[in-house]
C-alpha cells in the first residue's frame, strides 16, 4: 500500500515537471519567434503583397511607397524624435542646417503625445503673436496634429517667408483654445543679448553682469566671450547667465560655453547608447575659468531645453553656479542622421545625455537649486521687455503694465549675488583672544 502511494506521488511530480517543461519550451519558442527576423519579414512581405493585390486602389501603389510608409510608421513608433526621411525630406534637412529658413520661430516637440511648444524664439512671428512655452498646437491650418509626426509638423509650420498659416492652440495654464494667424518670416537669431535685448551689456547694481543666450548657434560662444570681456573690463563682480526660453542648438557650442567657467579638463557631458560607438565624453578644453571663481547664477525655466539643460546641469553638478528658476523641459537625447543608399535617411535616437554626476536629462529635466515659479502672464511680459521692439508693438495701456512688471526670478538672482558679494568683501573679524593676548604682552 505504501509502495503504491509512493509510486503514485512520483508519477504526479513527474507529470507536473513535464507539463511545466513543455510550457516553458513553448513559451521560449514563441518568444524566439517574436524576436526572429525571418518569420517577421515573411509576415511583412505577405501583408505588402496582400495590400497590392486586394486594396481597392492598390494599382496606384508602388512597392517603394508601401516600404516608405512602413518605415515611417516603424520609426514614429519609437519616440518623437526618430523618423524616416524620404529623399525630399532629407534634402530639406540638409538645407535647414546651411543657414536661415522661413518659418514662425517656434521650437516644438512631442510631449505626452501632444505637439507642444518648447519655446518661441525671440523677435519672431510666433513670439510676437504671444505663443508661450507649454502651449499645445492642436491644429495647423485646420488639420489636426494628433496623427502628425514631429517631422511633418515642423515641415508644415515652415514655408516661404510672407506666406500665412493658422495655428489652433490650447493653453493648459488657462484652459483656453485660441486661433493664431501668423505670417512666416526669415528666421535669423542674434543669440547673445544683454538685459535690454541689445549687445551693450551694462552692469547692474553691485557690478552684477548679465548675459542672455537665446539659443546655441555657431557664434554663441564667441559672442559670449566678448560680452564677458566687456563686463570684466567695467569691474564685474558677479554674473548671471540667463538660459530661460532657450530651446537649445549646437552641442559643440554648449560645451564651449561651459568651458568659459570651468578648469581645463573638467567633465562637461557624456553620451551613452546601446552601441559603444555612440558613447562619448566631452571635457572643457579652454583656457580655464574666465571669471576666476566669480559668483554665478544660471536662470532656467520650462522653455530651457537640450543644450541649455546640458549647460545648466554641468555647472550645477560641478558647483560652479547656482541654478535658479523652474524645472527645465527634459529633452536630452542624441539623434544620429544615417543616410541610405536611395537618397533617404534615418534620424534615429541613438544615445542620451548625462550630466557630470551621471544624471539623465531626457524626460527628467534639470531641477533648480532654488525654485522660483512664475505666472504665465508675467512670463510673457518679461519676454516682451527683453525683445527689441516688443514694447512698441503694444497699446499704451498694456505697454505701461508690461513696463511695470517685475521679473521675480531675475530679482531673486540679483539679491542672491548681492548678498554673496557683500559677504565675500567683508574684512575678517579680529580675533578677540588674539587681541587680548597682545595687550597682556604689552603690559608685561
Amino acid at each position: 500500500m505504501k509502495r503504491r502511494l509512493l509510486f503514485g506521488l512520483v508519477s504526479v511530480v513527474l507529470s507536473v515537471n513535464l507539463l511545466i517543461g513543455a510550457r516553458i519550451y513553448l513559451g521560449s519558442a514563441h518568444a524566439g519567434e517574436k524576436d526572429s527576423a525571418y518569420p517577421n519579414l515573411e509576415l511583412f512581405s505577405y501583408v505588402m503583397e496582400k495590400v497590392r493585390k486586394d486594396y481597392v486602389d492598390g494599382q496606384n501603389l508602388s512597392y517603394q511607397q508601401l516600404v516608405y510608409g512602413a518605415l515611417k510608421g516603424m520609426l514614429n513608433s519609437l519616440d518623437p524624435h526618430s523618423e524616416f526621411m524620404d529623399p525630399e525630406q532629407y534634402k530639406d534637412l540638409q538645407s535647414d542646417t546651411e543657414g536661415a529658413f522661413g518659418g514662425l520661430g517656434i521650437v516644438v516637440s512631442v510631449k505626452d503625445n501632444l505637439l507642444t511648444v518648447v519655446a518661441p524664439m525671440e523677435d519672431t512671428p510666433g513670439f510676437k503673436a504671444g505663443i508661450l512655452p507649454g502651449d499645445r498646437i492642436v491644429k495647423i491650418d485646420g488639420k489636426g496634429t494628433d496623427k502628425m509626426s514631429l517631422a511633418d509638423a515642423v515641415k508644415t509650420l515652415r514655408g516661404e517667408p510672407g506666406t500665412e498659416v493658422t495655428l489652433t492652440v490650447f493653453r493648459p495654464s488657462s484652459n483656453q483654445m485660441k486661433d493664431y494667424k501668423l505670417t512666416r518670416a526669415n528666421i535669423n537669431i542674434d543669440t547673445v543679448r544683454d538685459i535690454n535685448g541689445k549687445k551693450e551689456f551694462p552692469l547692474g547694481e553691485n557690478k552684477i553682469g548679465y548675459v542672455r543666450l537665446a539659443q546655441f548657434g555657431e557664434k554663441t560662444s564667441g559672442d559670449l566671450e566678448a560680452a564677458i570681456k566687456k563686463s570684466k573690463a567695467e569691474g564685474m563682480q558677479a554674473f548671471i547667465l540667463d538660459l530661460r526660453w532657450n530651446p537649445g542648438g549646437l552641442l559643440e557650442q554648449a560645451v564651449d560655453v561651459c568651458e568659459k567657467f570651468l578648469p581645463r579638463g573638467e567633465l562637461v557631458v557624456t553620451t551613452e547608447g546601446r552601441n559603444s560607438a555612440q558613447n562619448s565624453t566631452r571635457r572643457a578644453m579652454g583656457y580655464g575659468d574666465e571669471l576666476h571663481g566669480m559668483p554665478m547664477v544660471v536662470l532656467v525655466n520650462t522653455g530651457s531645453a537640450s543644450a541649455s539643460e546640458i549647460v545648466a546641469g554641468c555647472l550645477q553638478d560641478l558647483k560652479r553656479a547656482i541654478v535658479l528658476g523652474e524645472k527645465t523641459f527634459g529633452k536630452g537625447s542624441v539623434q544620429s542622421i544615417l543616410p541610405l543608399s536611395d537618397g533617404s535617411a534615418l534620424r534615429l535616437t541613438t544615445a542620451k545625455y548625462y550630466t557630470p554626476s551621471h544624471k539623465v536629462i531626457h524626460e527628467v529635466g534639470i531641477t533648480p537649486d532654488i525654485v522660483v515659479p512664475i505666472a504665465f502672464e508675467d512670463d510673457r511680459a518679461i519676454q516682451i521687455q527683453r525683445t527689441p521692439g516688443g514694447l512698441e508693438s503694444l497699446h499704451e495701456k498694456e505697454r505701461q503694465q508690461v513696463l511695470e512688471m517685475r521679473d521675480p526670478q531675475l530679482d531673486r538672482a540679483m539679491d542672491l549675488l548681492r548678498g554673496i558679494t557683500i559677504f565675500t568683501r567683508r574684512e575678517p573679524m579680529p580675533d578677540k583672544r588674539l587681541a587680548n593676548s597682545e595687550k597682556i604682552v604689552a603690559v608685561k
